[in-house]
């Protein structure tokens, strides 16, 4: 019987880390990645605080060996870098072996670039090609471009900060139906000024880190970051007999159609995607190992996703953590930086801490891990939830 959909390799990019490696050893020595904003012009630079990667876009094209008209975003290129990370990772020389198929997903897109030549487009005509790169496709397609990836399918999703996370399910769903044998998945975000204004506006931005359910939240810092992870059938496993690195063992999406920005203060959407994720995955609630939680600090999304977490496990709750202190919400990306973090606490046999934490939330009795834990992990949840109420829940088990 079949363990799951084998996870083969990973790749990421983020405030805390310039590969998986670095982000392992930022999370188990509590290294945060939040700053103030010091690479986009924003007049709320000194009014909030974000996960900023330290590397300039031309150090990025300057990597990937891109030539000085080119017309890639930072989003494309930090989904080029994590992408790239994955392959090597799972030992691919050709990609093209097998029927390989990408599915990225993304919110901010191009629009870093759009936004910075708004004003021009008229007047110059060299910054008409970022037009092009606009689309939430474009960096999809760059990714795609630049894996060698040929005559197959090549898509994205844009569901807000449940994105990547559906990009896991939907390669996970296409390989077990045995449409395609490889699917890399993951998503990329960068930060924007578009970005920055929109959760202004909203109220939801803190100008100091971020504090995953504490009672006194103020709200998220955005981030930016790049993760990518390479699923596999259990034929090209054996074939090529490949180390396995965890399993996705179970997924569930569901919509608690509550609010356009905010989810069920029940957390009807969450539990939802909980329950689903579980019965794939064909597990109890007391198989649950350790959840990384959505966490975003908002005062909105604590409550909801704790309410919900009480729901589907009790009072008695498995331990639970936020990582976005280290890193941010990255938005799109979310679902997959998370899923390479529970990856990497199957690895290692850890629990991350839920940094800032000072004060249990009075709503309920639930607390969060607040200290690197060393336990044996078989299986992990992993949610994501995003605007619209958009709510998946991911479960990763042990591979080999």
């Amino acid at each position: 019987m079949s363990k799951g959909v084998a996870i083969t390799g990973m790749g990421i990019i983020s405030a805390i880390g310039n590969n998986v490696e670095e982000n392992h050893q930022a999370l188990i020595h509590g290294k945060k990645g939040i700053s103030r904003v010091s690479k986009i012009k924003t007049i709320h630079k000194d009014d909030i605080m974000v996960g900023e990667i330290d590397r300039t876009n031309q150090q990025f094209e300057e990597q990937i060996g891109l030539s000085q008209d080119n017309n890639y975003s930072r989003t494309a290129l930090l989904g080029v870098v994590a992408a790239k990370e994955a392959i090597k990772n799972a030992g691919i020389t050709n990609i093209n072996d097998c029927k390989t198929g990408l599915i990225s997903s993304t919110s901010v897109g191009g629009m870093d670039k759009t936004e910075m030549y708004y004003y021009d487009y008229l007047t110059n005509t060299s910054t008409q090609k970022y037009i092009e790169g606009h689309h939430a496709g474009d960096s999809t397609q760059k990714i795609a471009e630049e894996l060698g990836i040929e005559e197959s399918l090549v898509t994205t999703i844009s569901t807000a900060c449940s994105s990547a996370a559906n990009a896991i399910m939907m390669g996970a769903r296409l390989i077990k139906s045995g449409q395609l044998d490889r699917v890399i998945v993951g998503g990329a975000d960068c930060l924007s000024k578009f970005t920055i204004n929109g959760f202004k506006t909203l109220m939801i931005l803190s100008d100091t880190y971020n504090t995953p359910f504490d009672d006194n939240r103020k709200g998220l810092n955005l981030g930016e970051a790049a993760a990518f992870l390479v699923l596999e059938s259990d034929a090209v496993v054996k074939a090529n007999h490949k180390k396995v690195l965890a399993y996705v063992k179970g997924y569930g999406n569901a919509n608690d159609a509550y609010h356009q920005t905010a989810s069920s203060d029940h957390g009807d959407g969450a539990t939802l995607a909980m329950e689903k994720a579980l019965k794939v995955a064909n597990l109890k609630p007391t198989d649950i190992d350790y959840i990384n939680a959505h966490g975003t600090a908002t005062a909105n999304n604590d409550l909801s996703e704790g309410r919900a977490i009480i729901r589907i496990f009790g009072n008695e709750a498995p331990d639970f953590s936020s990582t976005k202190a280290y890193t941010g919400h990255t938005l799109a990306a979310a679902g997959a930086i998370e899923a390479v973090y529970a990856v990497l606490a199957i690895q290692n046999s850890v629990v991350y801490p839920n940094l800032n934490f000072e004060t249990p939330m009075h709503e309920f009795g639930l607390r969060p891990q607040l200290t690197l834990k060393e336990k044996s992990l078989n299986t992990v949840m992993s949610n994501s939830f995003g605007f619209g109420g958009n709510c998946s829940t991911l479960i990763f088990s042990k591979g080999a």
